[in-house]
């Protein structure tokens, strides 16, 4: 870590505010690490910026001085994308939590970046409005980080990832400048820029403000648990509702060992015997909704579910869901770190890749639980380990690159709304080719062409961000 330089933290204090600078070494190891636990690195300075104005301030005197600058909304990121690896300036846009505005003529709310997801719908509920983007984490996590990483969530099936969301975006970039994307309408005019910063990670820019779609909140909505002897049963489930043309709000699927940590946990009177379960959610005009829901419950039925449940109102439905947005905490119970992978396939293929991951589990001597976004084919599968244990962490490592590998072979990708960070930058140089690859970079430094901005996630420049990281031995490089 380099030293820290008291010339540039004098001009970051005039631009934010001495107590608005942290410094001190106990105050930047809360910054050391987010969500994803195999990595660590500490940033030389945390900022607090309140506005735009303050990002671009703080985004010049990096330039300046060519410092890394790392922005951070909650530390949500499940694949290191916040982590400070070559020192820097961190961003931390937790002060930046205003709803600006709420147009519901125009079905849309300007927001800071740091405003909860949560916050959002909470802003419109009594409208009858809602922010369809719903991932786990919306409790916590920022609408910042959820443009970052393209975020998604059990809703996803029917309504689409945050990209399908913002209708535009302001943008400091990493010169200091600050741009305007998009609007408050579909089809702004001129190119289509603000794809390329949705899902991004902080490396073209920064997303200080953002305009979102808001969603007319259903009339109706029916949400029914399906019980299942096996992982395999379930899994056939869930590709006989996609064949039958069926496509609900969510579907979602968890195995045994999340359940039972759920059931420890919360005590919602879940069997303890079942090998998964599916929440399965459809919503619309009451009028054939009955029908629908009749219609999924013989085809789970067709596929060996032993129950299906339907939630009675809505305190029941809020049980459900309590439990699938809680059980990653819930896994906490094991006593054990996790790292939670985050890979898509085909729906068609789930069952094949739960059969490969029980196998990659039982070869490692790892526990792993899993949950998955199954409408989509998104799998989450969360491997347990105990962080003390150097064996164990390579054997997390070696599983995750296997599980991943096996993922793109059956024609899906390494990440569904995690992101790259830096946890996946050697999967992405083998899901594309070297030309592919040229092109994004060429894209990174028309935006950055120092890249300062988020160092070493997504793209690493053609060496290893963290000699941990290297693909185990057996896994071709």
């Amino acid at each position: 870590m380099r030293q820290i330089n008291p010339q540039y933290l004098d001009e970051l204090r005039r631009v934010v505010g001495p107590q608005h600078v942290a410094v001190d070494p106990g105050e930047r190891h809360t910054f050391e690490s987010d969500a994803f636990t195999l990595v660590r690195g500490r940033p030389d300075a945390v900022v607090f910026p309140a506005s735009t104005e303050e990002v671009a301030g703080v985004a010049r005197i990096t330039a300046k001085h060519g410092l890394p600058i790392i922005p951070r909304g909650a530390g949500t990121s499940l694949a290191g994308g916040t982590i400070a690896i070559d020192g820097g300036v961190c961003v931390s846009l937790t002060r930046m939590r205003q709803i600006l505005d709420i147009n519901l003529r125009d079905r849309c709310a300007r927001v800071q970046a740091g405003v909860v997801n949560l916050h959002v719908s909470q802003a419109v509920t009594a409208q009858g409005w809602h922010y369809a983007p719903d991932p786990s984490s919306q409790m916590v996590s920022t609408v910042g980080g959820n443009f970052a990483t393209n975020a998604g969530g059990p809703h996803t099936l029917r309504y689409g990832v945050t990209a399908q969301h913002v209708l535009g975006a302001t943008i400091v970039l990493a010169d200091g400048s600050i741009v305007a994307l998009g609007g408050t309408y579909d089809d702004a005019p001129g190119g289509d820029v603000l794809s390329l910063l949705v899902g991004s990670e902080g490396t073209l820019g920064i997303a200080t403000e953002i305009t979102v779609r808001l969603t007319r909140t259903p009339a109706a909505i029916r949400t029914q648990l399906a019980i299942f002897d096996s992982i395999d049963d379930a899994s056939h489930a869930i590709s006989g509702i996609i064949a039958a043309g069926i496509v609900p709000a969510a579907l979602e699927m968890m195995d045994q060992a999340t359940l039972t940590a759920v059931e420890q946990w919360l005590r919602l009177r879940f069997p303890l015997d079942a090998g998964a379960v599916l929440i399965i959610e459809i919503d619309g005009l009451e009028p054939g909704l009955d029908r629908q829901t009749d219609r999924i419950a013989g085809l789970c039925r067709r596929h060996g579910a032993r129950d299906v449940r339907l939630a009675r109102d809505d305190a029941e439905r809020a049980q459900l869901w309590m439990a699938r947005k809680k059980s990653f905490g819930a896994l906490g119970r094991y006593g054990l770190s996790y790292c939670t992978q985050d890979g898509v396939v085909p729906p068609s293929r789930i069952p094949e890749l739960m059969r490969f991951i029980a196998d990659v589990g039982a070869r490692h001597r790892l526990r792993v639980a899993t949950v998955m976004h199954a409408g989509d084919g998104n799998i989450h599968p969360v491997l347990m380990y105990d962080e003390n244990d150097p064996a164990q962490v390579r054997a997390v490592v070696a599983a995750g690159y296997e599980i991943l590998d096996r993922c793109v072979a059956l024609g899906g990708s390494v990440t569904g709304e995690h992101g790259i960070g830096i946890e996946k930058v050697r999967h992405l140089e083998r899901m594309y080719d070297p030309d592919t690859l040229a092109m994004f970079e060429r894209v990174r430094r028309a935006f950055d062409p120092d890249r300062r901005l988020n160092p070493r996630k997504v793209l690493a420049g053609g060496a290893p961000c963290v000699e941990l990281l290297r693909p185990p031995k057996g896994i071709p490089a």
